[in-house]
């Protein structure tokens, strides 16, 4: 199964919130900008095409079914996001050969704005994972929020990173959550299946949102890893030693996200400064882009001692 988020035409464990915003809109309030902060992996950007979806939707022949959640797959505006030629929707994203969302791409956002609408529908600007916006990008983007053209809506998607303040300051944040419970019920769903007959506790005890669990299994049966008879620490071995994440990009925030767990749950005896230190490098690692490898082959080495 392909989670890509605009190919989701189910929303699980975030109805509520889903309500909530297409009572808004109903009523004519909902924020033009909006800023949707939580857990990598939780259901965020499924949640903002589901609200764009049904928005746009409205008076077509298979409109979005607010009582199941669901978009209708034959639903025009759903496949015209997903072949990237709908008229009413931008995504500004991280590319695949880059490292942060660059000028040139708020510079395309800014002509996209400045233009009419075409069917007098709404528009909507879809920023997903802005922890990647450069200095340049943000300060380039904020007039535009500033002063948003009318019936376009922004929603920007935070990874519970920091987000600078003078662009968080110009949206309305809902933060969106899911209990473990939560978690693994919507995992459940996705997978048809009981995710402990796909990993153990061990490791279901570090993973907290539906989409790293999901992935982290994917990528399992893609290399035959058993993820039920191995713990944390001598996965995090398996992912360095065989440098997964050099080909596979998403592999590296997998390790991020269990270097951060191994380092909160374990102590480090007389080494107890290891925790701050490496802690502190992650941080550096990702806001100057400095090489993942070298800090990856160092954590293996002093905290894992492998």
């Amino acid at each position: 199964m392909n989670l890509i988020p605009n190919n989701q035409i189910n929303l699980y464990g975030l109805g509520k919130n889903l309500e909530q915003f297409i009572s808004l809109y109903r009523r004519k309030n909902l924020p033009k900008k909006i800023l949707l902060s939580g857990l990598k992996g939780i259901g965020k950007s499924t949640l903002a095409y589901h609200l764009i979806n049904f928005v746009l939707s409205q008076n077509e022949e298979f409109p979005y079914s607010t009582d199941k959640y669901q978009i209708d797959e034959n639903n025009k505006d759903f496949k015209l996001i997903q072949n990237g030629s709908n008229p009413n929707f931008k995504l500004i994203d991280i590319l695949p050969e880059k490292k942060n969302i660059d000028i040139n791409q708020i510079r395309e956002l800014i002509n996209f704005t400045n233009k009419s609408s075409l069917n007098y529908k709404p528009r909507f600007v879809l920023f997903d994972n802005i922890e990647f916006l450069n200095i340049n990008s943000i300060n380039a983007l904020l007039k535009t929020l500033e002063e948003p053209n009318e019936n376009i809506f922004f929603i920007l998607i935070s990874n519970q990173k920091k987000v600078l303040s003078t662009l968080k300051s110009r949206c309305l944040e809902y933060k969106i959550s899911l209990t473990n419970a939560e978690s693994f019920l919507v995992l459940e769903n996705i997978l048809k299946d009981k995710s402990f007959n796909h990993i153990n506790n061990d490791l279901i005890n570090y993973y907290f949102t539906p989409g790293n669990i999901y992935l982290l299994i994917e990528f399992s049966r893609k290399h035959n890893i058993n993820l039920n008879n191995i713990n944390l620490k001598d996965l995090l071995i398996t992912l360095i030693k065989n440098h997964y994440y050099k080909n596979e990009p998403y592999v590296k925030f997998i390790i991020y996200d269990l270097i951060e767990f191994f380092l909160r749950s374990f102590s480090f005896n007389d080494n107890s400064y290891l925790y701050s230190y490496f802690l502190n490098k992650i941080d550096n690692t990702k806001k100057f882009n400095l090489d993942e490898e070298t800090f990856f082959i160092e954590f293996k080495s002093l905290a894992l001692n492998g």
